[in-house]
């Protein structure tokens, strides 16, 4: 049977994504907080951002689960595939 190692992120990398989300999420606040602008408009823009943010994380996790979902299937039927295979070289 093959064996698939799960790859894991470096610490380094985690921290990084983290910064840079932290990051780009405070220069976008600052820039909406400082707009002249009426408050009503700055509340407006700052609920589209954060629905934005929601619906790409929510979209990243879907496209992550579908492809989890075929690696899975991908693995059953290989194993399968491996089981007849060995079967059919002991006869």
């Amino acid at each position: 049977m093959s064996t698939q190692t799960a790859q894991t992120h470096t610490s380094a990398w985690v921290a990084f994504t983290y910064a840079s989300f932290i990051g780009s999420a405070t220069m976008v606040a600052g820039g909406i907080l400082f707009l002249p602008l009426d408050l009503w408009i700055k509340g407006y823009l700052a609920m589209g951002v954060t629905m934005l943010v929601q619906s790409c994380v929510t979209l990243v996790k879907t496209v992550r689960d579908v492809h989890e979902g075929k690696r899975m299937v991908n693995r059953i039927e290989d194993a399968r595939a491996e089981r007849l295979l060995m079967e059919m070289s002991k006869d």
